[in-house]
């Protein structure tokens, strides 16, 4: 199997090799659904908190005695059971993430790929760059790419004219092929990649 590869203007100038030992065979969609869970986990900022009873106001002291008052036993105002009291087991600070297996997140990365090819959402071209920081050009370059909605450009490393060019566009992200996440790639509409980086991205998921 072979993918077009394209200059700027559209106008295909050449083609690449897709390997089917990396995206033949069956989408596995577990593996996305897996990977897109750990990179929403590992963003969550788990900085929520309840006061449990050593963090309430109020005194300490035991309000009457153990026995004696006919009132049920209590050791301070500050307990669970009475009102302003403590919170029990409430959420604290913690971390969502979760180790994943490189292995899973390569598959997932695979898979991800593979299916933004099959749905022809994955354009190759020769190379993404930018003369001058200029949203204007980088909107009519990727308007003659067929690029509409959320676009995820890839490059083996990111031009930074271009990056800046873009950066004010709602949905439209750079990224180097290296920190490539399957979350991004599904998240994306259209998947813009240069030779360089499709070819890096082949060896490193082989």
């Amino acid at each position: 199997m072979q993918l077009d590869v394209v200059n700027s203007q559209n106008e295909k100038i050449g083609a690449v090799d897709v390997r089917d030992d990396v995206f033949g065979g069956r989408v596995n969609g577990d593996l996305i659904w897996t990977s897109v869970v750990h990179a929403n986990a590992s963003k969550r900022s788990g900085t929520h908190q309840t006061k449990n009873r050593a963090n309430v106001s109020g005194s300490g002291k035991k309000p009457w005695k153990q026995k004696g008052t006919g009132r049920a036993r209590v050791g301070e105002i500050r307990n669970p059971l009475w009102r302003k009291g403590g919170t029990v087991f409430g959420p604290q600070p913690r971390s969502y993430d979760f180790h994943l297996p490189k292995k899973v997140q390569i598959g997932a990365l695979r898979a991800a790929l593979a299916q933004k090819m099959n749905d022809g959402a994955l354009v190759v071209v020769d190379e993404l760059g930018a003369a001058e920081i200029k949203t204007k050009a980088a909107v009519e370059m990727l308007k003659r790419l067929g690029v509409d909605g959320k676009a995820l450009l890839v490059d083996v490393k990111v031009d930074e004219k271009l990056q800046r060019s873009v950066r004010t566009l709602p949905g439209v992200r750079m990224v180097a092929s290296a920190k490539l996440t399957a979350r991004e790639v599904a998240d994306a509409t259209r998947v813009v990649a240069t030779r360089g980086a499709f070819e890096t991205l082949q060896e490193a998921l082989s």
